[in-house]
């Protein structure tokens, strides 16, 4: 292994989603704590940079406080217009990029054809991944293939971090980039709660099976407002539809905000406690240390749930795992009461006080 005086250059492969990302950034947290000389890129598509680093942010510090170099990388944009004079030009542009930053290892945490292959394109002499990839293709791809047992999929990415450093990495909280603007956004849009607790109700999800129904989160939200909470629903990129249905069943009891991924970074850490299914934001409020309620249906919460911390998952038991990108909410999530989520949040701010 290279000293630190002998810098690895490791790059990050996961290009996305928002809970994916998530869940990698434990391990790479941990490679960051372990060894902080060395220089470290993340490969990631562009709407998800604020995960990594603020706005503007150029160097490593609190807005970019994990890795040195981002390389974005519009893989889907790429997908939709193979052959675009756009997109030829752009891959050979982070080809150039990547070779450039002449990295040692490529650590693939996204187990996917696609990112084996951007992996492949920076020329590393390690390229790492799981025996057992998402995509099982990748794996021909790699150079090395990590045996993983944990259940959870942030244990399998310290496990793969484990194999490319040759120890033992900790199992932490991810550090998140700070940003003086998503303060201030914050200030301004909280100001109306006069100092009140904060708990945000998240609607959305990635597909309808995994939506608990709007009409229970806003009599949620409505019983949170009686209680003397300041409610804010999150309202993801074309949610706003839903935020507003969520809201009118509260009794307009809330407060409806479509903030950008600093200004969530900065408003989950205000908050005392956030609800939501298996999405995105409930998995940033869980990598924040924040008490969460995740509403399970199709997703296995074993393995993408909740991970350290204080949370409770709702969950019927004959829900099965089932990835369909159906547009009903799935049969076991709709067993799922107003009061169970009721019950459950209450029994967290009572643990948390």
């Amino acid at each position: 292994m290279p000293t630190e005086n002998q810098q690895l250059r490791v790059l990050i492969l996961r290009l996305g989603a928002m809970g994916d990302i998530l869940h990698a950034l434990p391990a790479v947290t941990a490679l960051r704590v372990k060894h902080p000389g060395w220089f470290i890129g993340w490969a990631v598509e562009p709407q998800w940079r604020g995960l990594l680093a603020a706005e503007g942010a150029a160097i490593r510090g609190m807005s970019m406080p994990i890795v040195d170099q981002l390389h974005i990388v519009p893989a889907k944009e790429w997908g939709r217009h193979p052959i675009s004079a756009r997109t030829i030009k752009q891959i050979r542009q982070t080809r150039h990029e990547l070779r450039a930053a002449q990295y040692d290892v490529c650590v693939d945490l996204q187990g996917a054809v696609r990112s084996a292959v951007i992996g492949k394109w920076a020329h590393p002499r390690r390229l790492v991944g799981e025996q057992k990839p998402r995509e099982w293709a990748a794996r021909y791809l790699f150079d090395e293939h990590v045996p993983t047992q944990g259940a959870h999929v942030i244990e399998q990415a310290v496990e793969v971090g484990n194999a490319v450093v040759h120890e033992e990495l900790p199992t932490m909280l991810p550090w998140l980039p700070a940003s003086e603007c998503a303060e201030r956004y914050c200030d301004a849009q909280l100001a109306a709660f006069n100092g009140k607790p904060v708990v945000i109700l998240n609607p959305g999800a990635g597909w309808g099976a995994k939506r608990w129904p709007a009409e229970r989160y806003g009599e949620v939200a409505r019983m949170f407002a009686e209680k003397g909470y300041g409610v804010v629903i999150n309202s993801g990129p074309v949610e706003e539809a839903l935020a507003k249905e969520v809201n009118a069943a509260s009794g307009n009891a809330a407060l409806v905000l479509s903030p950008a991924l600093d200004e969530l970074i900065a408003l989950t850490r205000r908050t005392s406690l956030v609800i939501a299914g298996d999405t995105g934001p409930l998995h940033l409020a869980s990598a924040l240390g924040k008490p969460v309620v995740g509403i399970f249906g199709p997703t296995d919460p074993a393995r993408n749930g909740p991970f350290g911390g204080n949370f409770r998952v709702l969950r019927h038991p004959e829900s099965k795992r089932d990835h369909s990108r159906r547009a009903e909410p799935e049969a076991g999530l709709l067993t799922i009461s107003s009061s169970e989520v009721w019950s459950a949040a209450m029994e967290l701010l009572e643990d948390a006080r």
